[in-house]
């Protein structure tokens, strides 16, 4: 046993939920992972306890709650490809809507109080103002989006019928990589900007496809906001901190609040590592918004979250750190 107040983390072999063990780990908390390995990696897991299994299984959500006297829940256990979810929105709205609430009603049951949701800026759509603020219209232009929204209600619902407090982090585009090099992004299929320009600029990947430069923007590719996997995970941890603490229900973006468009990455990225990136221009991919900046105050004033390795030079480096030498 322990003296560590434990966290369930749902998806906590994946790459941004392995890299919040650490950081929950750091902070005091013994993080016990929940994972069915098809996205994630038990090499990932070095925090803490591991299970495999599903969120639906409800009796393994309740035995661990239960084994480990849970103090609250993280979910990461979410499809993310924009792409598939177009193609394929059946399996997102199972899995992102469908596994999510039988684990929150899980969650519920065995008496967990508090759940710290991993949500998106994708909930936005099209955004008709930037940065976004949380109160901003909730459109999504995929399914992918329209999923992690729908959990969300779900998870105002279940408030309003249970003594259940909730936070849905909306963060905007993870990036980066454990300093350390202990965790990192390892995707099958990759389909994140940075790992692929490192990938493309150290040749152990492809050329780099730029997707789409007619877009409305400085220089006609689309614009994102870049937070470190690092800062990322802090906020989660601070979160967790808070609901714990008898917070209230709230949902808060994650971002910079500096946008960043492809060429200005790959241009960055040239700078930081020495060497071109290789690329080309092809379409649009279905799916994408021209620009995504978050208005991140309320979770600086509320929880007093700053980023503090979020500057494209750490994000690159980091990231390139790890495809050098990947760990799994």
């Amino acid at each position: 046993m322990t003296d560590r107040p434990s966290i369930l983390v749902a998806g906590g072999a994946g790459f941004i939920g392995a890299q919040t063990c650490k950081a929950l780990y750091q902070a005091g908390y013994l993080p016990v992972t929940l994972d069915n390995l098809s996205t994630g990696y038990e090499a990932a897991v070095k925090w803490g306890p591991f299970h495999r299994g599903d969120l639906r299984d409800r009796d393994l959500v309740i035995q661990l709650v239960r084994q480990y006297d849970i103090k609250a829940a993280i979910h990461f256990a979410a499809y993310s490809l924009v792409g598939e979810s177009v193609t394929n929105p059946a399996k997102y709205y199972d899995n992102n809507v469908g596994a999510a609430t039988v684990f929150a009603s899980a969650l519920i049951e065995a008496g967990v109080e508090a759940l710290v949701f991993s949500s998106t800026a994708a909930v936005y759509g099209v955004p008709s103002l930037s940065p976004i603020p949380e109160t901003h219209p909730t459109v999504p232009i995929n399914p992918y989006g329209a999923s992690k929204l729908a959990f969300e209600g779900a998870l105002r619902w279940l408030g309003e019928a249970h003594p259940f407090r909730w936070t849905a982090l909306r963060y905007f585009n993870a990036a980066g990589a454990d300093p350390d090099g202990e965790v990192g992004e390892s995707h099958v299929p990759e389909t994140h900007l940075i790992p692929l320009l490192c990938k493309a600029c150290l040749g152990t990947g492809k050329g780099l496809t730029v997707f789409g430069q007619d877009y409305d923007t400085p220089d006609g590719t689309p614009i994102r906001d870049y937070v470190h996997v690092v800062d990322l995970a802090a906020a989660h941890v601070l979160a967790v901190a808070r609901l714990i603490g008898g917070g209230d229900s709230r949902i808060l973006n994650v971002g910079t609040g500096e946008g960043v468009t492809v060429m200005q990455m790959i241009e960055a990225a040239e700078r930081t590592l020495g060497l071109k990136v290789p690329y080309q221009v092809g379409p649009r991919r279905a799916g994408d918004p021209p620009s995504l900046v978050a208005d991140s105050r309320q979770l600086k004033g509320l929880l007093g979250w700053k980023p503090v390795c979020s500057d494209l030079d750490s994000l690159i480096r980091d990231a390139a750190l790890w495809q050098r030498s990947p760990l799994y």
